[in-house]
């Protein structure tokens, strides 16, 4: 029997949920093995990596990887670091950019909002997910700026990109290719500043792969296909496959296209107790994230706080064990960049008058494939005119800006980007 789907936000959510619960109990039944068989496998695999990181920060040991980028430009990274790059899903580039390139794109940024009045005319967070961390702005609404489509453009930025989307499964044993790993889609982001003796309330535990959309349409449901199927031995977390064609349901924290992994590159020095980055370091917890809501103790109309329009919730009520492999970054200098698996939980330690500043401009890897072609039209129209992305808020501060990136600055690279060059 096929799985019910919803190709659009379902129109009765709670009867939605509990069909598909149903639908998805009731194949992996067919499998000959319970939906708690299945789950303990999940939960076994992930609660010996929770172990492995417990005992390597006990040990004082730092868990997230860190690879120069010389030797990923060089094409020397050891297959010892790639192995941890691949079980940790997290990586720290060490001199992406050389140190004084970053700092003179962070002054770059402040002359340019500067300039053009940003904070006489500033109106406030422009949605609720970052409102939530008290900024004056720390998330500046900014996409064109030099500093941004220079980061995103360049040479070196097209290596790391590369080097991350290859530890991906891209193309299937029939032959069908999900993607092309060596062209990014250049998917626009905003900057985050925020100054010395801020206080931050942070960012909460969650992951952004999608909501309600991983167990309601079609191709979700296939890239999850083994954890679905009673098969969840063979799940793997870097498996592109179905990953890159279907929708997503529409809300104000939607990502439009396939992010091999989210990212972004550090502007300013940042000390690893200034309220930085924290991910749950283990790529496999998808498969205990996905199946938890179908255990019995987990009402028949929830999905374990999971709904459409916010983002996915991670909890110490319903993924315990999952919390308490929270690792966060090392210390990073400016022109590090630092990099996440799409599935992985994260969340922004809080900071009480933070020492130094902590600004950094989003750039994920999000490589060439259907989904992100379909996204990079709207983008195109949004670099055109200067406008916020269709992903983000209607803010559009920068449309009459004077010094913003035009086409005219764009190199190859950023035209295929783009998608206005092939």
């Amino acid at each position: 029997m096929p799985l019910p789907h919803w190709e659009e936000t379902p129109a009765d959510l709670t009867g939605a949920i509990r069909e598909i619960k149903t639908a998805l109990r009731a194949q992996i039944n067919a499998s000959g093995r319970t939906v708690e068989e299945v789950f303990a496998v999940a939960e076994r695999d992930v609660a010996a990596e929770v172990a492995e990181i417990a005992a390597a920060k006990a040990r004082g040991e730092a868990v997230w990887p860190v690879i120069s980028y010389a030797d990923i430009e060089a094409g020397t990274v050891s297959a010892a670091d790639v192995a941890k790059l691949r079980k940790r899903g997290c990586l720290v580039v060490r001199g992406h950019f050389p140190r004084e390139q970053a700092l003179g794109w962070d002054a770059g940024i402040v002359r340019y909002v500067e300039e053009n009045e940003f904070f006489e005319n500033y109106r406030g967070p422009g949605d609720d997910f970052f409102g939530s961390v008290g900024s004056k702005p720390e998330i500046y609404p900014i996409y064109w700026s030099h500093a941004q489509m220079e980061a995103r453009q360049s040479d070196r930025m097209a290596h790391v990109q590369a080097f991350l989307n290859s530890q991906w499964k891209h193309t299937s044993d029939d032959g069908t290719q999900w993607f092309d790993p060596g062209r990014d889609s250049l998917y626009p982001d905003r900057i985050r500043r925020r100054p010395e003796g801020a206080d931050s309330a942070g960012l909460g535990t969650h992951l952004d792969p999608g909501t309600l959309d991983l167990w309601m349409t079609q191709a979700y449901q296939q890239a999850f296909r083994h954890l679905f199927d009673g098969s969840v031995e063979k799940y793997d977390p870097w498996d592109a496959a179905h990953r890159t064609s279907g929708p997503q349901y529409p809300g104000s924290t939607m990502c439009s296209a396939f992010r091999t992994f989210q990212g972004w590159t550090a502007l300013s020095d940042m000390a690893h107790d200034q309220g930085v980055l924290h991910t749950v370091p283990i790529p496999g917890a998808m498969a205990y994230l996905m199946l938890r809501p179908l255990l019995s103790d987990v009402p028949d109309d929830e999905m374990c706080g999971v709904t459409v329009n916010q983002v996915f919730p991670a909890t110490d009520k319903w993924h315990g064990l999952l919390m308490e492999a929270l690792a966060g970054i090392p210390d990073v200098q400016a022109g590090d960049s630092v990099w996440w698996h799409c599935d992985m939980i994260h969340s922004v330690a809080p900071v009480q008058d933070q020492q130094g500043w902590g600004n950094v401009m989003y750039i994920p890897a999000a490589p060439w494939c259907p989904r992100n072609e379909a996204y990079a039209s709207s983008v195109r129209e949004a670099f055109l005119t200067g406008s916020s992305p269709s992903d983000f808020p209607a803010e559009h501060y920068e449309r009459d800006w004077k010094n913003r990136f035009t086409e005219a600055d764009l190199n190859t690279t950023g035209r295929r980007g783009l998608g206005l060059a092939s």
